[in-house]
């Protein structure tokens, strides 16, 4: 299969993974007892990343493919994740629990503010150990963030319940966007660890030569 078409199957892939994440969510799919831990969420979650860990395991056309997309692309995405202060607003006003909505929300809005200037200044060889610590911190975050938010009921039994992240829109985070973001940063570090590609893939640019 030729980049191209793989470029299509997996813009494809991740537009049905949207579908099926606001689907299941609208069908309440997501929804569990608040005094219990939301495990449909955190399944929710986990299965595209093992999904995807497979495939980049299995197939090497797939595994080429993914490296030579461009990981200054793949990184600004993650400027989206600045968006995180809707979760210090949720916890201000008692929709979630502090336990998630302040690592969850100061993680991703430094994670956010900071992705562009990763992606202009440590997409280069000389900053592979920098690049590769800022993906890795992004990762933590995540995993912070899903790792409380599926014990916070745990943690306190009586406190605010996390029952607003398994309906719409905020289940879409966790459904569809905490994966997606997670994948990327993968990605990033298995491009970083290799660097040796000095075309990539995505919106016609190539990066320089240092990249290599």
């Amino acid at each position: 299969m030729t980049n191209a078409k793989y470029g299509k199957l997996t813009a494809g892939l991740i537009a049905a993974w949207f579908f099926f994440s606001l689907t299941a969510s609208a069908l309440h799919a997501f929804r569990t007892d608040p005094s219990s831990p939301p495990l449909p969420l955190g399944l929710a979650v986990l299965i595209p990343i093992a999904l995807f860990l497979l495939w980049f395991a299995r197939s090497q056309q797939f595994r080429q493919f993914t490296l030579m997309l461009n990981p200054r692309i793949l990184t600004i995405v993650q400027a989206w994740r600045i968006a995180g202060f809707v979760f210090l607003a949720l916890y201000t006003y008692r929709i979630l629990p502090g336990t998630i909505a302040l690592p969850a929300g100061w993680g991703d809005i430094i994670i956010g503010a900071t992705a562009p200037l990763v992606a202009m200044k440590l997409v280069n060889s000389d900053y592979r150990k920098g690049f590769i610590l800022w993906q890795l911190l992004g990762i933590a975050d995540l995993v912070t963030a899903v790792s409380l938010g599926t014990t916070a009921t745990l943690i306190n039994p009586h406190g605010i319940p996390t029952s607003a992240m398994t309906e719409l829109p905020l289940s879409l985070i966790p459904t569809f966007a905490v994966p997606l973001f997670l994948i990327l940063h993968l990605i990033c570090i298995a491009q970083a660890r290799q660097w040796k590609q000095q075309q990539y893939l995505g919106f016609g640019a190539h990066l320089p030569s240092s990249v290599a």
